[in-house]
């Protein structure tokens, strides 16, 4: 026994010699077993889950299986107990033949993650199969006068078993002139001879027979017999000799036909035809090596007939027999032995089993796709074979085993860049000139869901006319998705969110395949201007992708609505309002004013007033204000003029076609002392009217007082419960407090616009809410509903009771008339803010007027505003005016206009007084009656106008 001392360099050497043995195990991951041929079903091979370091749990969840190039149903096993069994027999000779070495090689694979392990299985050799003879009988001719201890040849046994069961041995049956005897040679060559112990003699004995018996080396000991036949030939002494009993032949296997292998030659010491010598193949020559060589009788050469394969056999003997023409021949033997020399003449074989295909594009480097196995029938340097990829592929190969090869994942993937690869492999040998073989691998990229829906831009305007008919389509949106199936599939939907009180469903839908939208009910411009909302595109993997796109939908206004005549002629008089002008009226006096709305916006809200011609040509008395709609005179009255005319107003708007509305204002010209005291739709004597005077003013009087007390109590109770702070105490944009007016309605507005008034400190103040005319009043807020919720629904007429009695129109002077909301649009982000257009008409000469300007607003309800003594002047863009007054209230609202970047003060923001209420009582305490009388007359005749 050898010592190594630790440190000494033998000791460093063995320990290198150990980690690289260690480190090869290891890396080839293979294991060994044995297993005998024949055994049964059953039979325990090796404990294979544990060998590779498997738990049994993970067997069936990893799909554990087991792969055999060769015969795949002989071993199997049990994923139970992770034991390797025989399941089928196993034949050695018929799987191996007479190859020194056997065995099976198994692919074990697993998954989660791929692993593949090679098992090889040595299957043992068993005494199973006898010595068998080629023929059941040989005949053998000897003459007579041949010596003892000539020796004759006898064609032995063959065992398909190797090592010792193949190790055979000989008997004959004992007799008195024969014996056997076995030459071993170098070739691994055994020549059997039967030897003559004693001359024979014909005369006596022409035939013997012997039974020939082959004994194994196996154990129990299997034999085979043959029957020997010799006959006793009489004549000829010597035999025909050969100058070796052997001869060794090499050939190249791609040795053409007709080649020259050997010539043999072989003498006979006889005289004359004894002499003669004949060349055949001896009896115990098979048919497959006849057909291969073929041997001249006279000269005695041996040439080549068939085709050589190395691969098929690599070793030919051929036993030849040398006989003299004597009439008794005799024979001499001899072998000759060839043996094939490789050539490369076969292409590489290539096998490629266990496709892992189609491979995911997120699959990460190192997956396995394809296990590939080759071979090459050829030996030595022209079998050994290399394989070799096409270049510039995301795939390598990696060598597992000898001759066995994985495909793997050398490089990320993308589908949407290369959705597949046509892998070629290239099998080449080391011979020389080189052989190769190409085998296509297709590898297709599985899709993963890794691109989300893309629309074409992020959002879209779409420009719709309202009044569409139902489930009209609007518009279509597409987004594209990069990947593939279902992965590519979008489907499309809304990002539903509220639209006022109703669902954003309720307005539009989208188809989820096409992508039309569609508006599902027709869409009013008075209403809604402006749609906007989101559609989602999101595709149909796992997990699904999606992304939004927004669809801003203008509701184009058309004109869809008439001009809405307000004041007298909404209260089913009938279309006609009686007027009473004073006989001495000037030329330029206003008469009266027909107001109207339309809910149209733009140029389809633009109203224009006409007076009907009379019949006859004859020039009119009056006239009226082309955009104010106010009558006026043209001259003075005269006494040859008619006391009663019937004016037709025609009211216009600018729509295409436009629509108009008619109002029939009945004047008649009354004298001084009886303007005061007549009623505008008195039709009775005058002699009674006169009676009646006094009682009038005094009720007139008392009903305005009470009047303007009601309204006024009702509207700052209103205010103050519709003006709730919100919960959250702070201002926000986007969110105004909805304040309802009072059912009696004193004043109208166009459209359902809301304006939340807020100051720089403290809760949000609404102080102001205008409503359209064709609004109902809202209910009172409750403890249980939002204040931010608008409760009113569908639109209707004004209530009739808005317009006063003439003496309570005496005491208020005023004209009010709203025009469109200004919108005022902060920056990107920034709520929308809201203001009314107001002017105000008062008695004062120098109170400023203002007409409606082209093109105003969405709807034009003509407000006069009041912008202060000695200033009419007309109001500029985004400009407010001083004040305004409330019809049927003396209150007087006052706005001020600040910088957003100024501190709001919210006690000057709004004001409510009743200075108009003060500045009458100090006339009425400086006047007398008769001046109080008259100035009440002309606030009658001029209120008339509302």
């Amino acid at each position: 026994m050898v010592y190594f001392q630790r440190g000494s360099p033998g000791f460093r050497r063995l320990l290198i010699a150990f980690v690289l043995l260690a480190a090869w195990e290891t890396g080839s991951g293979q294991l060994h077993y044995s297993v005998p041929e024949e055994a049964k079903h059953g039979t325990f091979v090796g404990r294979i889950a544990q060998d590779l370091g498997l738990e049994l749990a993970e067997l069936v969840p990893r799909l554990f299986r087991v792969a055999s190039k060769d015969r795949g149903d002989l071993l199997e096993v049990n994923l139970q107990n992770g034991i390797l069994f025989v399941n089928s027999r196993i034949d050695r000779e018929e799987l191996c033949g007479r190859s020194a070495e056997c065995s099976i090689h198994l692919e074990v694979i697993v998954d989660r993650p791929l692993q593949v392990f090679h098992v090889e299985v040595e299957v043992r050799d068993i005494n199973d199969n006898p010595p068998r003879f080629s023929r059941p009988e040989q005949r053998l001719l000897v003459l007579e006068s041949r010596m003892p201890d000539s020796r004759f040849p006898v064609e032995g046994a063959s065992d398909l078993d190797i090592g010792a069961n193949a190790a055979l041995s000989y008997k004959v049956n004992p007799n008195e002139y024969f014996d056997l005897d076995l030459k071993r040679k170098e070739e691994e060559t055994n020549v059997l001879e039967l030897v003559l112990k004693k001359p024979l003699d014909r005369e006596e004995t022409q035939e013997h027979r012997l039974l020939l018996i082959a004994i194994d080396g196996g154990k129990p000991e299997l034999t085979g017999t043959v029957q020997l036949l010799i006959d006793v030939l009489d004549a000829n002494d010597n035999a025909p000799k050969f100058d070796k009993s052997i001869y060794n032949v090499r050939l190249m296997e791609n040795t053409q036909k007709e080649t020259l292998v050997i010539k043999l030659n072989a003498s006979d010491a006889d005289e004359g035809i004894n002499k003669e010598i004949l060349y055949f193949f001896s009896s115990l020559v098979l048919d497959n090596v006849k057909s291969k060589f073929t041997i001249d009788s006279t000269s005695g050469e041996v040439k080549v007939k068939g085709e050589l394969d190395y691969e098929d056999c690599k070793v030919y003997e051929i036993n030849i027999d040398a006989v003299d023409r004597s009439t008794f021949p005799l024979a001499g033997h001899c072998k000759v032995i060839v043996k094939l020399v490789d050539v490369n003449d076969n292409v590489p074989e290539m096998a490629i089993t266990s496709l892992f295909l189609p491979i995911k594009e997120d699959s990460p480097l190192g997956t396995v796709i394809a296990l590939i196995s080759v071979s090459d029938r050829d030996s030595g340097a022209n079998g050994r074979v290399t394989c070799s990829l096409t270049p510039h592929i995301p795939f390598k190969l990696v060598s597992t085993f000898k001759n066995y090869y994985s495909l793997v994942l050398d490089s990320a993937l993308d589908r949407e860049t290369t959705a597949d690869y046509k892998v070629v492999v290239t099998a080449r040998d080391g011979g020389s000139p080189s052989l190769w073989t190409t085998a296509s691998v297709s590898v297709d990229v599985a899709d993963v869901n890794d691109n989300a829906p893309a629309f074409a831009q992020p959002e879209y305007t779409v420009f719709v006319k309202e009044n569409n008919p139902p489930g009209a389509h609007i518009f279509t949106v597409s987004a594209m998705d990069a990947d593939a199936q279902e992965n590519a599939l979008v489907s499309y939907s809304l990002v539903e969110r509220r639209v006022g009180e109703r669902l954003l469903s309720s307005y539009v839908s989208v188809h989820a395949e096409s992508g039309k939208v569609f508006a599902l009910q027709p869409l009013d411009h008075e209403e809604l201007e402006l749609l906007q909302f989101q559609v989602s595109a999101r595709d149909a993997g796992v997990p699904s992708l999606g992304s939004n796109v927004t669809l801003q939908v203008f509701v184009l206004d058309e004109n869809d609505n008439a001009p809405a005549l307000l004041g007298p002629w909404t209260q089913g008089s009938g279309g006609v309002v009686s007027e009473l002008v004073s006989h001495s009226v000037g030329a330029g006096q206003v008469v009266t004013k027909v107001r109207a709305v339309d809910a149209d916006s733009g140029y389809n809200a633009w109203l224009s007033y006409e007076l009907h011609p009379l019949t006859g040509g004859t020039r009119s008395l009056f006239r009226v204000g082309l955009y104010t709609g106010e009558i006026s005179t043209t001259r003075a009255f005269e006494e040859v003029d008619a006391p009663r005319h019937r004016l037709l107003v025609l009211v216009k708007d600018h729509g295409e076609p436009a629509l108009t509305a008619t109002a029939t204002v009945l004047v008649s010209l009354v004298e001084n002392s009886q303007t005061p005291k007549a009623s505008s739709r008195a039709s009775g004597a005058s002699s009674q009217e006169v009676s009646l005077v006094s009682v009038n003013v005094y009720l007139i009087i008392a009903i305005c007082a009470v009047s303007s007390l009601l309204v006024l109590t009702l509207m700052i109770y209103i205010a103050l419960r519709c003006s709730v702070p919100p919960t959250e105490g702070v201002c926000e944009a986007g969110k105004p407090v909805l304040v309802c007016s009072s059912a009696v309605g004193s004043w109208s507005y166009s459209q359902q616009r809301r304006q939340k008034v807020c100051s720089g400190e403290g809760p949000p103040k609404a102080d102001l809410m205008a409503f359209s005319p064709g609004l109902p009043p809202c209910p009172v807020v409750g403890e249980h509903q939002d204040a931010n919720v608008d409760h009113c629904s569908r639109p209707r007429q004004p209530n009739p009771d808005w317009r006063y009695s003439a003496s309570l129109r005496a005491g208020m002077h005023s004209s009010v008339h709203l025009e469109e909301a200004g919108v005022l649009r902060a920056g990107p982000g920034g709520p929308d803010q809201q203001w009314p257009t107001v002017s105000s008409a008062t008695p004062e000469p120098e109170a400023g007027e203002v007409s409606p300007p082209v093109g105003a607003g969405v709807n034009s309800n003509s407000w006069t505003f009041k912008y202060g003594p000695g200033n009419p002047k007309q109001p500029g863009p985004g400009e407010l005016p001083d004040k305004f007054i409330i019809p049927g209230s003396p209150a007087i609202i006052s706005i001020r206009q600040e910088s957003a970047n100024n501190q709001i003060d919210k006690s000057d923001f709004i004001t409510f007084g009743k200075k108009e209420e003060t500045k009458k009582k100090k006339k009425k305490k400086k006047g007398n009656k008769t001046q109080e009388k008259k100035e009440k007359g002309n606030s009658t005749i001029d209120n008339s106008d509302q």
